[in-house]
């Protein structure tokens, strides 16, 4: 086998300034998500999400902390079954098979040995039985480990579809269903054979199964069936079930519940002769996932988080302190206020840097928001297939603005006076009076997927996924402005100054003659798409579609990356309010950093990096400030960590942990908050090591 070959070098800069230690936070909130499972473990309640993994309650749902040590290797991370068996917790995942903790869920670690020799492995449904944990494989059958999941055996004779869709226990019967039209199999023969058991029912594409002692439930696409006598026999039990797509059942003593995928929650007390719905307090009615723990059901739903009852679903009450699952598409601010708009979650406005947040979406009707725009308190809301919506006093309330507006789903917003754009799937639209009315301004608009845009006095910008375009009469005629934009796909614009910058999937163009021509400006920005830029004072922002987020100075001459400590978590939006810039992510909410902190890396001035062969090296020099900088190249795509050590061995800080591009890199941190002395900074790319000392002289 060829030897990899590669080049890495180092530069150290030990500087004296006495500043404040601070990284990439993660703010509290918002909060919400996509919750797919749940599971009960004494007093704990589990919650597997869409993308960020699992979170841990210990209080019926009051607060939520993420618990996903181990399990993020794969990103995002959609934990679509969990189940419990004695002290150990399973999380079934999209893609990276099954995971375990013994320690309520502070560790967790991969156990798929046997469990299927492919990659991905999905899980679609876990189950305990006894001793024995069960997986349901997605196209790949049934496999069972009586050894906690140190070894999976499969288990497939006599099923006739390996497309496993769910799993259910009553008393020592296991019971499995299949989406290939094959319905429902129990297993036999002391857990050898699978038998078909589907006489009565009248459709046999089985979505989820659920169980009591003596009942066994299976929702089909022609509604729910219930099994008194281990599914020898199957009769209709869904009167007054007014949506059919039931995604989770669950089972309380004498009370059956069901949800629905845009129906909300039924109840039947009759072992499902008749259903009711009881959706009081639901804001979110795609229930994923439902679970009992004593008199609390929980609904996990589709965007809204973590919805709970403590009177049998008579109310609902979201509870989703600290549960920060949802993607933020877009952020705005105005004055000291921030706003994030989420997908599926509507608005949340925070007042104190992202202390706290508060969901302000009265008169939202459509809570999947793609996009924000702001001028003094009003505040301009787009959505993915309801059109715009207006707030003049921040929020508090919204009310649709959409007359004569042909296309409802809205990719861009921007806001002068009483001026609005909306850029959408089929062109832009222009509203002189805050949205009351729309007319489409689209002559000369070659591309109309306007994914950006931008306002500058009376000339418009419209990003594209045909390149940029400019008009200097609000629309109402187009030209194009591409010369020397080599990547016409645009997701950002951003403006300083004289300067219009276009964020494209290769990389950041700047214009200083209006978008006539264009240079590309992409020293030390990785080969990534670019996903938004941002203008705060002299400095431009751009986020890569990856997370990383990129500073410059000097109007993109060069660029320097401050993401140390930022998660390798995708990301969609930025925006700067005060001395804090703020990024909304996929799946993790919204983070933070001080601007004055990453401005002070940009005051040193880098240094040309010696390309030495299988090297990495390291050199004090003596500055003013508390930096420490690292440079690096790397030839090819791998995840790169960077990572500070005490003399005895201890890891006391990881600077950097990512997938990276080929290239080369700077990452700057903050000293400061470490004693003087000597440290050791390790560099690991791919199988490639490196380790030097580090002497801290402040």
């Amino acid at each position: 086998m060829k030897k990899r070959s590669w080049v890495i070098t180092a530069a150290l800069v030990l500087l004296f300034e006495n500043q404040g230690y601070s990284q990439w936070v993660q703010t509290n909130g918002p909060y919400g998500g996509k919750v797919r499972s749940f599971a009960v473990s004494g007093g704990s309640i589990f919650a597997g999400t869409y993308g960020c993994g699992v979170f841990v309650s210990t209080n019926n749902g009051a607060n939520w902390t993420a618990v996903n040590s181990g399990l993020m290797d794969r990103n995002p991370v959609c934990v679509s079954a969990l189940a419990v068996s004695g002290s150990a917790i399973f999380a079934g995942t999209y893609g990276g098979g099954v995971y375990l903790s013994t320690d309520n869920g502070t560790n967790w670690t991969a156990v798929n040995s046997g469990l299927m020799d492919r990659d991905p492995v999905n899980v679609a449904a876990l189950a305990v039985s006894g001793s024995t944990i069960v997986a349901g494989i997605m196209e790949a059958g049934v496999f069972l480990s009586s050894d906690n999941g140190t070894s999976w055996t499969a288990v497939n004779s006599g099923l006739t579809s390996l497309d496993i869709t769910s799993l259910a226990v009553s008393g020592g019967d296991i019971f499995v269903g299949t989406d290939d039209g094959d319905g429902v199999f129990l297993l036999t023969d002391n857990g050898t054979r699978w038998t078909a058991v589907d006489s009565g029912l009248t459709d046999n594409h089985v979505m989820s199964l659920a169980a009591g002692d003596s009942m066994v439930f299976a929702w089909t696409y022609n509604g729910v069936f219930l099994s008194t006598n281990h599914g020898t026999s199957w009769t209709h039990a869904d009167s007054g079930l007014t949506n059919f797509y039931v995604h989770s059942l669950a089972v309380n003593g004498n009370t059956i519940f069901a949800g629905t995928d845009d129906g909300g929650v039924f109840i039947s007390t009759n072992n499902g002769k008749s259903w009711t719905a009881v959706n009081s307090g639901l804001t979110d009615i795609c229930i994923n996932s439902l679970a009992v723990n004593g008199s609390a059901i929980f609904a996990g739903t589709e965007g809204g988080g973590v919805f709970l009852s403590t009177n049998n679903g008579t109310s609902w009450t979201a509870v989703n302190l600290g549960l920060t699952g949802i993607c933020v598409n877009s952020l705005a601010v105005s004055g000291g206020a921030i706003f994030a708009g989420a997908e599926g979650n509507g608005v949340f406005l925070s007042t104190d840097s992202g202390t706290t947040w508060v969901a302000v979406d009265s008169g939202l009707t459509n809570n999947d928001v793609r996009s924000l725009a702001a001028h003094g308190s009003t505040i301009v809301a787009g959505t993915y297939s309801s059109g715009v919506f207006l707030s003049t006093n921040n929020g508090i309330c919204w009310k649709a603005v959409d007359s004569g507006l042909a296309d409802p789903h809205i990719l861009s917003l921007a806001v002068s006076e009483s001026d609005l754009f909306a850029g959408t799937w089929s062109g832009v639209f222009f509203s002189i009076n805050n949205g009351t009315g729309w007319i489409a301004v689209n002559s000369g608009l070659t591309n109309t997927y306007v994914s950006s845009l931008a306002v500058r006095g009376d000339t418009v910008f419209a990003g594209t996924y045909g390149g940029v375009f400019r008009s200097g009469n609000n629309g109402t005629s187009w030209t194009a402005v591409d010369s020397g934009l080599t990547n016409t796909y645009v997701s950002s614009l951003a403006l300083g100054g004289n300067t219009v910058f276009a964020g494209t999937d290769g990389g950041v163009f700047r214009s200083t003659d209006n978008g006539t021509h264009w240079t590309a400006v992409d020293s030390g920005l990785p080969n990534i798409p670019v996903a938004s830029l941002t203008v705060s004072g002299g400095s431009l922002f751009a986020l890569t579609k990856n997370g990383g987020v990129f500073l410059t100075a000097n109007n993109g001459a060069s660029w320097t990356a401050v993401d140390s400590s930022l998660p390798d978590i995708p990301a969609a939006s930025l925006a700067v309010s005060g001395n804090t810039v703020f990024t909304g992510t996929t799946g993790h909410g919204v983070w933070q950093r001080p601007l004055s902190e990453m401005a002070a890396v940009l005051d040193q001035k880098p240094q040309r990096a010696t390309v030495q062969q299988e090297q990495f090296r390291l050199s004090p020099i003596n500055h003013a400030g508390a930096f420490l900088a690292i440079e690096f190249t790397i030839p090819r795509p791998d995840r790169v960590a960077i990572t500070l050590y005490d003399l005895a061995g201890k890891e006391i800080f990881s600077i950097v942990n990512r997938h990276l591009a080929a290239g080369s890199y700077r990452y700057y941190w903050d000293t400061h908050a470490f004693a003087r002395g000597c440290y050791a900074v390790r560099l690991q790319a791919g199988a490639h090591t490196r380790m030097k000392p580090v002497h801290l002289l402040h």
